[in-house]
């Protein structure tokens, strides 16, 4: 499931549009804002930070725009990876409109929990699309627990140890929005089996083109050279990228 087998980023941006969607809105919403510091970008970032103490105003909207900003590149880009890794499949298998209500639905959930529990003071503010990430391993955990069809041994395998990883680290790590991930869990978790009903187990096989399956046997001559990446190899990935982060929070470079 975690595996990426497409050829290309425009064969990505094909098979998976709406996560592919997300990932240009992050980055476009970052270079606005943080490296080109355009006034069009300032606007969006006032415009649609957290903030209790606005949302107490009527500014209801804040529970939503937060998903698309981040708190810097590596914020950024982090919160992208994790998208691109663990979306697609969910996106394949949920359909585009129920992936969309299942990834706004916990990252709203999220920005809620911070709502209900964080600070209310005028300078407390919050940001990022961490909500509805943790929203995706919500739904995975239901599935190995209530769906077990839906995913193989070794996904289980990378859900669960990239998840207690991420647990982990939001305890440890400063200036994480906790609420926005334990309730971002929760919200993806409630809405699993909504979202789940009648989907099937993710398949590659799915992506290709019809006209392209025409039933003859095809030959690669380089298909011995192609290298696959390994389910041990994501985590190790994951699991670097979650320390470099780790020292670069200490070192207060984030």
């Amino acid at each position: 499931m975690f595996i990426r087998t497409e050829r290309s980023i425009k064969e990505f941006i094909q098979f998976y549009p709406i996560v592919a969607g997300l990932v240009i809105i992050h980055i476009a919403l970052w270079l606005m804002i943080d490296l080109l510091q355009l006034q069009f970008g300032s606007v969006l970032y006032q415009w649609g930070v957290g903030s209790n103490y606005l949302i107490d105003q009527g500014q209801y909207w804040r529970l939503v725009t937060p998903i698309f900003l981040h708190s810097g590149l590596m914020h950024m880009l982090f919160n992208s990876f994790a998208l691109v890794l663990f979306g697609p499949a969910l996106e394949q298998m949920l359909g585009k409109v129920k992936f969309l209500i299942a990834y706004f639905g916990a990252g709203i959930a999220g920005n809620l929990g911070t709502y209900a529990f964080g600070a209310s003071d005028m300078w407390s503010v919050h940001l990022g699309a961490s909500g509805a990430i943790y929203g995706l391993f919500g739904m995975y955990v239901f599935m190995i627990a209530f769906r077990k069809h839906l995913i193989d041994p070794g996904s289980k395998q990378v859900v669960m140890i990239i998840f207690i990883i991420g647990l982990i680290m939001t305890f440890v790590r400063s200036n994480i929005n906790i609420h926005a991930h334990i309730f971002g869990f929760i919200g993806g978790f409630a809405l699993a089996p909504l979202v789940l009903a009648n989907a099937k187990p993710f398949s590659p096989w799915r992506n290709r083109p019809r006209n392209q399956d025409d039933g003859s046997i095809q030959f690669d001559p380089n298909r011995w050279r192609k290298k696959r990446v390994s389910k041990k190899s994501i985590i190790w990935i994951v699991v670097g990228v979650l320390v470099l982060l780790g020292i670069l929070g200490r070192l207060n470079i984030l």
